[in-house]
């Protein structure tokens, strides 16, 4: 279970990573729809964060109980 966290934190920093790709490739060309790619950007960054978190906190409860 632990291991598919890892795995999703990792999805949302590739989701990061290609949102700020398009927005510094369409910046000049069409400004509307990169501002729809800031806003992948923030969120999957955020959830990035978050998700790292949960996680770390489930490993350290999880080694609480075993002991």
């Amino acid at each position: 279970m632990i291991n598919i966290l890892k795995y999703t934190e990792y999805l949302y920093l590739a989701v990061f990573c290609f949102s700020v790709y398009r927005v510094y490739t369409d910046w000049n060309i069409d400004r509307n729809g990169t501002y729809l790619f800031i806003f992948f950007a923030l969120v999957s960054i955020g959830m990035f964060f978050f998700r790292r978190n949960y996680r770390k906190r489930f490993e350290q409860h999880k080694k609480n109980n075993q002991n």
